[in-house]
């Protein structure tokens, strides 16, 4: 069947409906009767032809009924003809400029079976052609299996195999996008006890004094010590891995005062038996310490060659060391801290260390902590590799699919995996098309560099060319640390697109569970949808700047092990055949179930005529803000303040959301005209939130809820709870200033959904 398919849809442009030879398009039934001679008559073999020719010929009385039979059947013969052409017409497959295609809904339930009885590629049978062109083989054998970092002959050698595989499959474009980024390597580190491995991007800077315990390093652990009476300010600090990326960890020591950061795995968030495939406890993990992505010397501008930028670096690299220790070294340190003992909740695994918080040294004689870090900068070339599928209907819209390609280490878990999996989709999609798919929109894959750095190379091609890509990119999807087990998904997400996922979890087979797709198993282990599935995105998610920084859709998904997690990821251990064998060999397995949900999704976002973009969904995020905001409303009152207009602009978004889907399940979205008109609208939902009234060098991350800074929700969020917390901290004018920044990117956000100035309804 799927033969017949491909054969009635081979080639870029689709076949005719009829062959040559079939007649006129539409063409007449022409009926051509001769006269015989009666005599003739007894020479006709008798059949229908005989009959009819027998009753037209009879006498004058039985012509009348003569006549009835011959209508009858020349009606029977014309309803059999136009049924036969009507099914031979929409059986073959339109072409790109004249197809308006079937309607399908925004809500994905009314498409799931849909029939390829006709031959016409409906979503189903477009999906079950991914699945066909899908090869976990081939996925399994392009994990890389050496360290190369960017700007070194590893990583050049690497990004040259990718060109050339994109170029072999005939993609519409392939290229090379290139940039020159600053970027700091290891020159020398000093530590009073040991010398570890650095932390990249960190300044060459010196620090010393008392050693504390600080947990985490979240702001709260800190508050802690700080009420405990050992305070991080003039000390080095020393937290464990997890919770926070280490450039939180850093910020948040550096904000309380900290003079240093030493950060160590704990067997209690890291398993370290290297008989059951843990961490040695001689390794640290490494990881880059810049609150931000990109160039973090060029904030805000993109590196291209030649390009003046002025005399400034990111406000958030730190202005302290930083250094990652093995828990070895961790354990020589905090056995012989003195002070209280830490709170039960902090205890770790090590083994003889009573986790007191310091800052002093059990021997009593003052010694101090002291380290230092001593980076070298170069300027490096970096190459983003792209290759693109044009679509055939909306070419200038973009559903883009990366991965990071470089790795200090090895890196088979965190980019290795990725860059695997996005070649598998290029091909697949590749072969999609030579058998007959149109996408309506364009497919961008994309094999980023250097983002170990902080997704230098990402964010480099989103400031340059951050004006236009709002108006043309639909959504992002990032590959990286992909596969880190093959148990529990993970999804961190715009939720813009969390319905997009929760439809493509119930198409996809789960990688370690036979026959029970991926939503399935979740539902059977007590988990409902929702946050523990999906979950914000993060710093160092390589999807975050396109959501923070540039207001595109993103989204990044990981399987995990439930029990146990992936010990060796930012390590030199982080092998191929280590990442194989701690998943028992289901390697392929997993990263194939990742790329089927991203190929489900792009599929989804290519195919549709709406774009299946969740927009009416920050109309709950506001309200759960609002309903928060209004439990303060008598405290905010006795200082003058009012909430009020914060409740207006978010009723106004939830009306204008409101009002334009239902205008658009209204609408005959086969008109091309009218469905672009709503597409440009919905696409640009996650731009509008990005504050247009902060400046992007000084505080990239402008999204009111995914960014960073005073003019976020979560900002104003805990500026907030300071009037009964801490009511002497509570900064009116700071407040007054946090809640008209949020008011107007949200009313900015409903204006702007509404359409036309003219359409605009609003109390505001």
């Amino acid at each position: 069947h799927m033969d017949t398919v491909r054969s009635l849809l081979s080639g870029r442009r689709c076949g005719r409906g009829l062959e040559e030879g079939d007649g006129e398009e539409g063409g007449d039934c022409r009926v051509e009767m001769k006269l015989v001679e009666s005599e003739a008559e007894e020479d006709l073999e008798p059949g229908l032809t005989s009959d009819i020719t027998a009753l037209v010929l009879r006498k004058p009385r039985d012509r009348r009924r003569a006549g009835f039979y011959l209508t009858l059947i020349t009606l029977l013969i014309f309803t059999t003809a136009f049924l036969l052409g009507y099914v031979t017409f929409r059986g073959s497959c339109y072409s790109c400029e004249e197809s308006e295609g079937e309607l399908v809904p925004v809500d994905d339930s009314a498409v799931l079976d849909s029939s390829s009885e006709d031959g016409v590629l409906y979503l189903g049978e477009l999906r079950d052609m991914l699945r066909k062109y899908l090869k976990e083989e081939t996925i399994g054998s392009t994990v890389s299996r050496m360290p190369h970092p960017p700007g070194s002959s590893e990583g050049n050698s690497l990004a040259t195999e990718v060109l050339e595989f994109f170029r072999q499959l005939k993609m519409d474009h392939t290229w090379t996008d290139s940039h020159f980024a600053n970027l700091q390597f290891p020159s020398r580190k000093v530590c009073s006890v040991q010398s570890p491995r650095v932390s990249d991007l960190t300044g060459g800077v010196r620090g010393g004094g008392g050693l504390v315990y600080v947990n985490y390093g979240r702001r709260e652990d800190l508050e802690l010590v700080q009420s405990l009476g050992v305070p991080a300010e003039g000390n080095v600090v020393i937290v464990r891995v997890g919770e926070l990326s280490f450039a939180e960890k850093v910020a948040n020591a550096q904000q309380a005062g900290a003079v240093g950061v030493l950060i160590y795995p704990d067997p209690a968030d890291v398993p370290q038996d290297p008989r059951r495939l843990g961490l040695d406890s001689s390794v640290a993990i490494s990881e880059h310490v810049h609150m931000g992505t990109g160039d973090p010397f060029t904030p805000g501008f993109p590196s291209f060659n030649h390009t003046q930028f002025p005399p400034t670096k990111s406000s958030g690299l730190p202005s302290i060391p930083a250094l990652p220790i093995s828990a070895n070294v961790a354990s020589k340190l905090l056995s012989q801290l003195s002070g209280p003992v830490s709170p039960r909740g902090w205890q770790g695994r090590l083994p003889y260390v009573r986790y007191a918080l310091g800052p002093g040294l059990s021997s009593g004689d003052g010694r101090q902590i002291r380290l230092g870090v001593y980076n070298s900068m170069s300027a490096i070339l970096l190459n983003n590799i792209f290759s693109s599928i044009e679509g055939c209907s909306e070419p200038d819209q973009y559903i883009i699919i990366g991965a990071q390609r470089d790795s200090w280490d090895p890196g088979a878990a965190k980019s290795a995996v990725g860059t695997a999996i996005l070649m598998e989709l290029a091909r697949t999609f590749s072969a999609m098309v030579q058998n007959g798919f149109q996408p309506r929109r364009s497919l961008l894959f994309v094999s980023w560099d250097a983002g170990d750095f902080g997704s230098v190379g990402a964010t480099e091609w989103l400031e340059g060319y951050l004006s236009m890509l709002h108006l043309k990119a639909i959504a992002y999807f990032s590959l990286d640390r992909a596969v880190l087990g093959d148990d529990k998904l993970s999804v961190y997400s715009s939720p813009l697109l969390a319905k997009l996922v929760e439809v493509a979890m119930n198409q996809v087979e789960h990688p370690k569970h036979a026959g029970q797709t991926i939503s399935s198993y979740t539902q059977s282990q007590g988990s409902s949808w929702g946050s523990p599935i999906v979950k914000p995105l993060f710093l160092n998610s390589g999807a975050y700047s396109f959501t923070a920084f540039a207001g595109v859709p993103a989204m990044e998904l990981q399987f995990t092990e439930e029990a146990r997690p992936y010990p060796f990821t930012n390590t030199p251990l982080d092998t191929a055949d280590r990442l194989q064998e701690f998943l028992q060999g289901r390697l392929p397995e997993a990263a194939l179930a990742v790329a089927e949900l991203v190929g489900q999704m792009a599929l989804r976002l290519a195919h549709d005529h709406i774009v299946p973009l969740d927009f009416p969904c920050y109309s709950e995020t506001t309200l759960q803000f609002s309903a928060q905001l209004s439990k303060y409303s008598a405290e905010l009152q006795e200082r003058g303040l009012s909430p009020h207009w914060v409740f207006t602009a978010r009723g106004d978004y939830n009306r204008a959301a409101e009002k334009l889907r239902e205008t658009i399940l209204n609408s005959d979205v086969q008109d091309d005209k009218i469905t672009r008109l709503y597409n440009m609208r919905i696409m640009r939902v996650e731009y509008y939130f990005l504050s247009q009234y902060v400046s992007a060098v000084e505080t990239p991350f402008r999204h009111v809820l995914h960014g960073r800074g005073d003019h976020t929700l979560s900002a104003l969020t805990e500026h907030l709870a300071l009037l009964r917390s801490k009511p002497e901290k509570f900064d009116e004018a700071r407040f007054r200033k946090q809640l008209a920044l949020l008011t107007w990117t949200l009313q900015g956000a409903a204006n702007a959904l509404s359409g036309d100035v003219w359409n605009i309804d609003n109390l505001f």
